[in-house]
């Protein structure tokens, strides 16, 4: 299914029950539409101006009743799903222009801004409850692991963090690599770290030795914009030829092709709540929603895969030392369709006290 949109969207995310997907735009604009399956058509539920800037990063919270939005106006924003009526507005929620959010837990949150810092949001008490600055570049991508607590984020200054959400502390940062990293996702039952980078290049760590990659899979020619695990081998890949593409990870191989969006780059990947249905959002300013139920028609089953943890990832809670590092000199920087703003912050005490 193809749904036209108003303009470039930048983000999308399912409701976490319903057939309802959201999409932030360029203009600053939400958008939700409804699908019964890919092969009706789908109906547009309500479109509202979020930000008087783009619409980065979308996500639906308390099990979908609302849905947040975040946007280089430095603001995040709630909205509620059924009426599209606004719930909270926190401004100045950073420093600079916000980019990524990614569910926690029930009551928490994380967001990622365009300096290289990460905050959560903690629901129970509304306000921001820890505050990391491990980067010296914009966040491009979270991944949370929720049996340690930990937080995942890649940056475009080329280093991969580790947060440890119980000590609220980085808990490891990698080397410089010699590129942007852009995406993240975690595999392997947890012993495995996958990173996309701007050269198109798979970067592979192992859990507990983040100091530099064990492996290199170079099969993209151009970068991978998004990630998203299909199981704990393989991973899809969106890319900025507009091509989704299926991995193996160990051995690293190509498997296949879902589709492409005529070589428009593909800015998120995302599953239904069944996850049957994976949704893509490209600059051609379109949704696609593919059927995908026979990608997982050979899935082992979820039972006994959440394993103690294992020799290598042993030392997840360790403290590390972590260096302080210069900026890289000339180190590149993602170009996007617009330029974020940066406002003095403020207390975020009220943020969440209505939602």
């Amino acid at each position: 299914m193809d749904i036209e949109l108003e303009d470039q969207p930048f983000d999308l995310d399912f409701h976490p029950s319903n057939s309802i997907v959201a999409v932030g735009l360029i203009t600053g604009r939400l958008q939700l539409f409804r699908y019964v399956d890919i092969s009706s058509e789908s109906e547009r539920l309500w479109t509202v101006t979020a930000h008087t800037e783009s619409c980065r990063a979308v996500r639906f919270i308390n099990a979908g009743s609302s849905v947040l939005t975040a946007s280089p106006d430095c603001s995040i924003l709630a909205t509620n799903v059924e009426t599209a009526q606004r719930v909270a507005r926190l401004d100045n929620a950073h420093e600079a222009a916000v980019n990524r959010l990614i569910n926690l837990t029930e009551t928490t949150i994380a967001s990622g801004d365009e300096d290289g810092t990460i905050k959560v949001w903690d629901t129970r008490q509304n306000s921001c409850c820890s505050t990391f600055k491990a980067h010296e570049d914009y966040i491009s991508d979270m991944e949370f692991v929720p049996d340690t607590m930990q937080l995942l984020g890649t940056s475009g200054d080329g280093t991969l963090s580790v947060f440890n959400l119980r000590k609220n502390k980085v808990h490891a940062r990698s080397e410089f690599s010699e590129d942007e990293l852009l995406s993240v996702t975690l595999m392997k039952h947890g012993k495995k770290v996958v990173c996309g980078s701007q050269e198109g290049v798979l970067l592979l760590y192992s859990w507990g030795y983040f100091k530099d990659c064990i492996d290199r899979f170079v099969g993209h020619p151009h970068s991978v914009d998004a990630l998203l695990k299909l199981d704990e081998d393989t991973v899809l890949t969106g890319s900025s030829d507009g091509i989704i593409r299926v991995v193996s990870i160990l051995p690293n191989k190509m498997i296949g092709v879902i589709g492409e969006h005529s070589s428009y780059p593909i800015e998120r990947l995302a599953f239904s709540h069944d996850r049957n249905v994976l949704g893509s959002a490209s600059h051609d300013q379109i949704l696609k929603l593919w059927d995908v139920h026979y990608l997982h028609e050979d899935d082992e089953p979820e039972t006994n895969k959440q394993e103690a943890v294992n020799e290598e990832n042993v030392d997840m809670d360790l403290d590390v030392d972590i260096e302080k590092r210069p900026r890289v000199a000339g180190s590149k920087r993602k170009k996007r369709a617009e330029k974020g703003q940066t406002s003095s912050q403020k207390q975020a005490s009220d943020f969440f006290a209505d939602i």
